[in-house]
């Protein structure tokens, strides 16, 4: 195997093993061989086969993504930005997924675009959300991420009739064969992956479209493979609703009380909690649920920011012991601009500059979420790691000056400053061109495949509304 050495790189983000954390090691030496790291130090003495000049260069470890929906996001682009529902608590989840639903040849334009957008941001392993469509895991591979697919399944639909009621459409037996399938793909994935890079994850839809049944043999699949599990929970007004509606406890306390939650669980945004001032529910114990049962919670503000809606406050889950994560739940797939996101969101949330610091959401965005996966090689640079590299231009404009480079990354540079990324040692953007991908004709098949979701729109949306009165345009038009 060829040895590839980063040669006194201006910053290295090195990992801490006595400490547990991220450090910055000057002017430190970053070597691969094959998938794996071999040495992050300073003056490696051995012998490597190429050298690669790290003055003016910042080296990091690769993010990692525990929540996205690559294949749906793209296609949403200047519909999903200012769309919600006020009588659902401004939620236009439900709305949207019912009218705007994109046909195959859109969703693999979709993730097309958004695979070279996580590369692109220094995203180097993903979790990839999706009902199962043709072309989807070859794409996958095909991107050079490292990926866990997970194809999603459930026991019912949504179903709106009103602006202000969510209904569900129940099929348990159509939910249980989703399930073999979801099992099915994931072990054959699994098995006939030459890379090493695709593993599953099972995704058990959402909270409440899902039976205790389902939830049970979901779990017990997780603890007897290792295989993680996620599902969608505390992502709404409506669904904490719903669940209190059925069982009188939170999304959480029901999931404790069923043994869904635990070290192979991740939570999908867990935004709405017992304590979250929308609801004003008389409980406050979710938070300290969530972090005795050593479940994980994935964070993407961006989407529900949109609906003018706030996580209360990241700094707080940290500090009651919970497992945090990053993902992107929405476009631009950009991990960086999620983790600058979610650090000035939580100071807003708790009015308080120090409730975190960025450290905090990029330790989130690597260890956090490779601790959801129970992965201890991923998203830290030490030896043994894989070989999942970001090497960011530290003389980028936006960089400098230097002071401080990750600040300088996640406040003012962002993908902009990243040069190459590697993944499992294999560099799959150079000079922050993807080389595996062409987003560009992908843009162009998804223009197509989006006008052609629109013209569906009347048959599906409950009033039979058109897109363009779903969704106006953000200006008037002449002669309108």
């Amino acid at each position: 195997m060829a040895t590839t050495c980063i040669r006194k790189a201006s910053w290295v983000i090195a990992w801490d093993e006595r400490e547990g954390e991220h450090r910055y090691l000057r002017d430190g030496d970053v070597v691969f061989s094959g998938d794996t790291i071999d040495f992050v130090g300073k003056d490696y003495p051995g012998p490597v086969d190429t050298e690669i000049d790290g003055r003016d260069l910042v080296i990091l470890p690769g993010f990692v993504d525990i929540h996205s929906h690559p294949a749906l996001e793209p296609i949403y682009k200047g519909i999903r930005e200012e769309h919600g529902v006020p009588e659902m608590y401004m939620t236009g989840l439900y709305e949207r997924m019912q009218a705007f639903v994109p046909e195959p040849v859109g969703m693999l334009a979709a993730a097309e675009i958004a695979y070279a957008e996580l590369l692109k941001s220094g995203v180097t392993t993903v979790v990839d959300l999706m009902f199962p469509f043709n072309g989807w895991l070859e794409l996958l591979q095909r991107s050079g991420l490292r990926g866990y697919a997970g194809p999603w399944y459930g026991a019912a639909q949504w179903k709106l009739e009103t602006r202000h009621e969510l209904k569900f459409i129940w099929d348990e037996d159509a939910g249980r064969r989703d399930f073999r399938s979801a099992i099915d793909t994931i072990e054959n994935l699994e098995k006939n992956d030459p890379t090493g890079r695709m593993k599953g994850i099972l995704c058990g839809g959402t909270i409440e479209t899902l039976t205790e049944d389902l939830i049970h043999d979901s779990i017990a699949y997780a603890e007897e493979t290792g295989t993680p599990f996620t599902t969608h929970a505390s992502q709404s007004v409506s669904e904490f609703q719903e669940m209190t509606k059925r069982h009188g406890v939170s999304p959480i306390q029901w999931a404790e009380s069923i043994g869904m939650l635990g070290p192979h669980t991740i939570i999908g945004h867990g935004l709405f909690i017992d304590e979250h001032s929308w609801l004003h529910w008389h409980t406050a114990r979710d938070l300290d649920i969530l972090a005795a049962t050593g479940t994980s919670v994935a964070h993407c503000p961006t989407p529900f920011s949109r609906y003018g809606q706030i996580m209360e406050d990241f700094g707080r889950y940290i500090r009651a012991g919970v497992n945090m994560g990053m993902g992107t739940d929405t476009f631009p797939h950009n991990m960086i601009e999620e983790i600058r996101t979610a650090a000035v969101f939580a100071r807003i949330a708790a009015q308080n500059i120090n409730t975190l610091q960025v450290s905090d959401v990029f330790a989130a965005a690597t260890v956090g979420s490779a601790t959801a996966l129970e992965r201890d090689d991923l998203g830290r640079l030490k030896p043994g790691a894989k070989a999942d590299i970001v090497v960011v231009d530290g003389s980028h404009v936006d960089m400098r000056p230097l002071r401080d480079p990750l600040r300088s990354l996640i406040f003012s540079a962002a993908e902009r400053a990243v040069r190459d990324v590697y993944v499992n040692g294999t560099m799959v953007v150079e000079n922050g061109k993807t080389l595996t991908l062409d987003p560009d004709d992908a843009a162009d098949r998804l223009t197509e495949a989006q006008i052609r979701m629109e013209e569906a729109c009347p048959s599906r949306d409950y009033e039979q509304r058109s897109g363009i009165d779903i969704v106006p345009l953000s200006l008037p038009s002449f002669g309108s």
